[in-house]
């Protein structure tokens, strides 16, 4: 993809709305005690700042779209870069939070989720690119 404002401005909004519904999914398996059932204590709340924050560094994350890896699929793009906010989710936020290194303490499914929320931000901002430059 060509570094234009258009592009930049695109990626950017695709991602904010990765975000949105990555927020959206994560809070969502909480409350509806999905998380819970899978063996994890994470369950956050919905609250502006929540949504704010997975909004902004969607978007900020979705940059990687502008590397020029054309030879892949805009699924495969999602998926791999979905990997580096996961592993910083995991491996600097989650113990700066006091969750324990890949969030453990609360729960041993827990690093399975984030990976899983990941994966919707991904193929959210993806899918969005992808139906945007198609029409």
């Amino acid at each position: 993809m060509r570094i234009t404002f258009k592009n930049i401005s695109l990626v950017f909004a695709a991602g904010s709305l990765g975000g949105l519904l990555k927020g959206l999914a994560a809070w969502l398996f909480g409350t509806l005690g999905i998380n819970a059932l899978l063996g994890s204590q994470f369950a956050p709340a919905l609250t502006p700042f929540w949504v704010y924050q997975h909004m902004v560094w969607g978007g900020l994350w979705a940059f990687l779209f502008l590397l020029p890896l054309r030879r892949l699929s805009y699924i495969s793009l999602g998926i791999i870069y979905s990997l580096p906010q996961t592993l910083i989710s995991l491996l600097v936020m989650m113990p700066q939070m006091q969750r324990g290194l890949l969030g453990l303490r609360l729960g041993y499914t827990t690093p399975v989720l984030i990976l899983l929320f990941g994966f919707v931000w991904g193929m959210a901002t993806a899918l969005w690119l992808k139906w945007s430059r198609e029409s």
